[in-house]
């Protein structure tokens, strides 16, 4: 090997490393953070991004929807059953029909979203529209204290079918 060859595959090399040094940390910029076990699961976490504890949501009291960020950061419900455990089904806060946030109105017994006027039962089917599917479900568990959210891939118990967001 010359001695050109040699400072061009020098010089080659050094501008490769420092290229690669400074594009591996802007890549990693526009890839999204890789949380739980790669299958989906998250644990559901407060406004701030702070993992909420399990006590913390079964501490309130029974028929309680608790607001919580689930996967990709949306806006779930959680559910505390008559048996002071928590439902096995969340519900996801974004309206079918143009994807609004909406809140549980005790009073009524129902999620009304204020945009358009849908109305939600506590299961989340559709009472009245303009939306004309059901709110998206996911999966609720607690695991060694804390509340892991999962996405729901197995038929809508409310429809009898494949869901509409699988």
């Amino acid at each position: 090997m010359s001695r050109r060859q040699l400072l061009n595959f020098l010089t080659g090399g050094a501008v490769a490393v420092t290229a690669a040094s400074a594009l591996y940390p802007v890549g990693r910029f526009f890839l999204p953070p890789v949380e739980g076990d790669g299958s989906g699961s998250v644990i559901a976490k407060d406004k701030l991004g702070n993992p909420i504890p399990a006590a913390q949501i079964l501490a309130e009291p029974i028929g309680t929807r608790a607001l919580i960020a689930g996967i990709a950061g949306e806006p779930t419900y959680l559910t505390i059953n008559a048996d002071g455990a928590l439902s096995e089904r969340g519900l996801v806060d974004s309206c079918t029909h143009l994807g609004c946030t909406f809140p549980w109105n005790p009073t009524a017994g129902q999620f009304q979203c204020p945009c358009h006027g849908s109305r939600y039962a506590p299961d989340g089917s559709v009472e009245r529209g303009p939306a004309d599917r059901p709110l998206k479900l996911v999966r609720v568990a607690v695991v060694n204290e804390a509340i892991v959210v999962s996405p729901w891939t197995e038929r809508d118990p409310r429809t009898g079918e494949t869901p509409w967001w699988v």
